[in-house]
């Protein structure tokens, strides 16, 4: 989801709702306690340089058991936040802490904002050696040596 995205939905809600993709919804007494813009240059393990940007939101509860972040408060963190820091349209990630401070990717499923996990990939593959895709192989194909194979009394299981 860009910036974009979010801004438009926002004016929609009526609650600002987050949640983590196993349905756990984030306390509705969360605060967004930055919104900037996160560069990174970086190199693959190919030898590519790369570079990305997105926007960043952080999520935090506090002891505040009665604070709602109501959608217009939230246009105007963003709105504030474009004309100070000159952030620009892009992907929303999202930091939120649960048992570490972890970076998710952002969604909305219609009535909700919805924490999506990230993953980790190599982005050389090909550099790396690693198959596009799994291989295939029959079982007769598969070599078997003395070191491969089991029986009664051999210590194998």
């Amino acid at each position: 989801m860009t910036l974009e995205q979010i801004k438009e939905i926002l004016t929609t809600l009526e609650n600002v709702e987050f949640q983590l993709e196993d349905g756990t919804f984030v306390p509705e007494y969360f605060h967004v306690t930055e919104v900037g813009q996160i560069s990174k240059k970086f190199i693959d393990c190919g030898g590519v340089v790369r570079e990305k940007s997105a926007v960043n939101f952080q999520l935090w509860n506090g002891d505040d058991y009665e604070h709602r972040l109501k959608p217009g408060k939230l246009l105007n963190i963003i709105k504030l936040s474009e004309e100070m820091l000159g952030i620009e349209n892009n992907e929303i990630e999202v930091e939120y802490q649960s048992d570490t401070i972890g970076k998710y990717d952002l969604n909305f499923n219609g009535k909700t904002f919805v924490l999506k996990c990230q993953t980790t990939a190599c982005l050389a593959q090909d550099a790396c050696g690693i198959p596009s895709g799994k291989i295939q192989k029959n079982l007769i194909q598969l070599p078997v040596t003395k070191a491969s194979t089991c029986s009664p009394g051999g210590d194998c299981c």
